[in-house]
């Protein structure tokens, strides 16, 4: 009847079990979401507002003077032009890698594991050990490749100070660090591929290569896809091989200098954190706007079963 006020359904115990047990499992990583990724962000957009004070004391109130600057800036616009031409040299070597290295793993063959667990030790490793081992190796005087190039008779090539192939160079660590990491999460998307798809297109007379164009790639295309959108963030954010390889006063500087790397030496070594903040903001918005466009593309290639 209208105007009566109907009781109340009172959740059993089984469901406010069910509830406690749920928010108690997604508390910590809420909380951890919060602490160390929303504040801090919130935290940055508003330092972005200000610029440090005399010796780096004090924030003064400069409105949208940071980021006017930041558009006037050339050597922004350069570390942007390096951070892109690095994830596009990365990403989809990574990937590509990845696949076939996944694809090989998961077939019938002999040490697998052991395979698996040395394709992903770079990606356990310290990132200053894996740097500082590859800048032993590229070391122009004394360094193993280019011993072996003045072995086979071909001049010594300066891997980390020539400017034009510097970003390369580096480029090659983040491959060799990251490959196995997708290679694993790969790895996890084809062993939940059913068998059955496998067994009727051998009866039907499928080759290796059309098997793994439409049943293998089709199917494991979720995965592919988070990898592809998780590669390409990390990829943008690359800081600790630049910083330990290049110095500031390397030639190759301008060429290698990324987003990160120029947002730590304007917060922490010039002492300007609001136009630091002004750069992290910058790169926010170019990682925004590749994983929205990501997303909306998805929709034509990747397949749900």
């Amino acid at each position: 009847m209208k105007g009566r006020n109907l009781p109340k359904r009172k959740l059993s115990k089984r469901k406010r079990n069910e509830w406690i047990w749920g928010w108690a499992l997604v508390c910590p990583t809420i909380l951890g979401i919060l602490i160390l990724n929303i504040i801090p962000i919130g935290q940055t957009f508003y330092l972005s507002f200000f610029k440090s004070g005399a010796f780096g004391r004090g924030n003064i109130f400069v409105g949208l003077e940071n980021y006017k600057k930041l558009f006037t800036d050339t050597q922004v616009w350069c570390a942007v032009r390096n951070t892109l031409f690095y994830t596009v040299l990365v990403v989809p070597v990574t990937v590509v890698i990845a696949l076939f290295l996944a694809v090989a793993l998961n077939g019938k063959i002999r040490g697998k594991g052991i395979y698996r667990t040395i394709y992903f030790i770079p990606m356990v490793a310290a990132p200053a050990a894996i740097t500082m081992v590859w800048k032993w190796l590229y070391n122009d005087q004394y360094g193993l490749i280019n011993h072996v190039l003045g072995r086979l008779g071909i001049e010594r090539v300066n891997w980390i100070h020539n400017p034009k192939i510097s970003l390369y160079s580096i480029a090659i660590i983040g491959i060799w660090s990251t490959v196995g990491y997708s290679m694993v999460l790969l790895l996890a998307g084809l062993q939940e591929i059913p068998k059955d798809f496998y067994e009727a297109s051998d009866i039907d007379g499928a080759s290796g290569i059309k098997q793994f164009l439409h049943i293998t790639v089709p199917l494991v295309s979720p995965t592919l896809f988070f990898v592809l959108v998780t590669s390409i963030i990390t990829a943008m954010q690359v800081f600790d091989v630049i910083y330990m390889m290049v110095d500031v006063t390397s030639p190759s500087y301008n060429s290698t200098v990324s987003l990160v790397y120029l947002f730590y030496n304007n917060s922490f070594k010039y002492s300007n954190k609001g136009y630091g903040s002004a750069i992290v903001m910058l790169l926010l918005a170019i990682i925004m706007v590749i994983t929205v466009i990501q997303t909306k593309l998805q929709k034509k290639w990747v397949n749900y079963m």
